[in-house]
């Protein structure tokens, strides 16, 4: 078919090239175009109806009675073809799809060229081609921009001059001139033969009619090669809004708007202090050994859901899911002045978040759960690691310090124990009410720590003290 040849001008890319149909890129990418291209054909269908209405409307006072109610049949016809298209619609090459545009151009050619069997008038059959009805075709060419697909206009434009080119072959080639008119505008112009050819009722003017077909043919293939680069935009896009969402799920809104406006922000090394926080439930092991495995998934969700909540909320950055725990930080990939600080409230609304879920588990009856935290504040090393997988990392002994002070809070009894070098950091950024309720303790052994720390925790009322 003659399309074929024009849609391998626009396939640039080999199938080698083209990403893994099983892989989750593939896959999500699909999807969103799946989304934008319904939202298209909704939007194509709305568009449709009201330009059949307006043209329903405008051919009344066009066309006379009773001749308009056979055109009037036609752009029903086509309402209803539309809404099956809709019906159809899919992303790629949908050949129901293009069967469906074959007919909708069959149904306006026809329409267009064929004799009304309502009306009373004698005209020439090639008055049919003066009334300039193949404009009408612009409507079906500019729906098919609304549908993101390259494959429909490039359809479109194909079939409607193939269409239009056998109709008029046909009309010639069928259709008897009325005798006598042809003669009568030769013997009016006798010297002007080309006013008499224009003039000529008979006459079809094959070279309007080749110049109507080449302008539809233009617009409709440049109007495809920009629906092609669209689509490569598109795609693009969904590329994009996957590797946004990705970052959403670790890092906080205002570090992901960082991450997407910068190129490559984590491949530098850096060293600058940052507050690294841990939590931790206590002793879920033997919480998951009494329960089934849905109601421990479950449970563990809820409580990363609600976590995560306050880390993103607090400018931290959700370093990784340790079990039934995790680890975050503040003050990455780029520090701020309120790191310590906003790590200290970000704990100081995880515990209310927590203890009114464990108020809703206690109603549900179900039996609240006990959560330590521990946060320290000091240097520590950022960058991108691995070789074909990365991972953002944050490794330093100020990490491994942070993870030993929450398993500390078992012996304190304490929900919260941070360093005296993040206490200090809190008071220089201004946020002593962070610090109210926390009770210092002189030299605690921490694992991995010469020297033993000053800690200050924060105690467990005697309600919360569960096994």
């Amino acid at each position: 078919m003659a399309e074929t040849s024009i849609l391998s001008i626009f396939r640039r890319r080999r199938d080698d090239d083209l990403p893994d149909k099983d892989s989750p890129e593939y896959r999500y990418t699909e999807a969103v175009l799946q989304r934008h291209k319904l939202e298209g054909q909704d939007l194509a269908l709305r568009a449709r109806w009201f330009a059949l209405a307006a043209v329903a409307i405008l051919i009344m006072f066009l066309v006379p009675w009773p001749d308009v109610l056979y055109y009037e049949g036609v752009l029903a016809l086509l309402a209803i073809n539309g809404w099956v298209m809709r019906r159809v619609a899919s992303v790629g090459l949908s050949r129901v799809e293009l069967a469906l545009i074959f007919v909708d151009l069959l149904i306006m050619t026809v329409g267009m060229v064929g004799p009304n069997p309502l009306s009373n008038e004698t005209w020439p059959h090639a008055m049919q081609y003066r009334f300039d009805n193949f404009y009408y075709f612009f409507i079906i060419l500019a729906g098919g921009t609304l549908a993101y697909s390259w494959r429909t206009l490039i359809a479109i434009g194909t079939w409607t001059s193939a269409m239009w080119i056998v109709g008029l072959l046909l009309s010639i080639w069928l259709v008897d001139p009325l005798p006598g008119i042809s003669e009568a505008m030769v013997d009016a112009y006798p010297d002007q033969p080309a006013i008499a050819y224009i003039l000529d009722p008979n006459s079809y003017q094959i070279d309007r009619r080749v110049q109507e077909i080449a302008l539809f043919l233009i617009i409709a293939l440049t109007l495809a090669v920009s629906m092609r680069r669209f689509d490569g935009l598109l795609r693009s896009n969904a590329a994009l809004e996957r590797e946004r969402t990705n970052l959403s799920r670790y890092f906080s809104p205002n570090v992901v708007e960082a991450l997407s406006t910068n190129d490559e922000p984590l491949k530098k090394i850096r060293n600058h202090n940052i507050a690294v926080l841990f939590v931790d439930i206590v002793s879920f092991t033997e919480f998951a050994a009494a329960r089934r495995p849905e109601e421990v998934i479950e449970t563990l969700r809820e409580f990363h859901g609600l976590m995560e909540t306050s880390v993103f909320a607090h400018g931290g950055t959700l370093d990784k899911y340790l079990g039934d725990g995790l680890m975050a930080t503040f003050g990455t990939p780029e520090p701020t002045k309120h790191d310590a600080q906003n790590a200290l409230a970000c704990v100081r609304a995880m515990m209310d978040t927590l203890d009114a879920w464990n108020n809703d588990r206690i109603a549900r009856g179900q039996p609240p759960l006990r959560v330590g935290f521990g946060a320290h504040y000091g240097p520590a090393v950022l960058a991108d690691i691995g070789a074909n997988r990365l991972e953002f990392a944050v490794v330093g002994n100020t990490v491994n310090i942070a993870s030993r002070l929450e398993a500390l809070t078992r012996g304190l009894n304490a929900r919260l124990v941070i360093s005296d070098t993040m206490r200090d950091e809190v008071l220089r950024e201004g946020g002593d009410k962070c610090l109210d309720g926390l009770l210092r303790f002189d030299d605690q052994d921490i694992r991995g720590v010469e020297e033993k720390l000053t800690v200050w925790a924060f105690e467990r009322p005697e309600s919360q003290n569960l096994a």
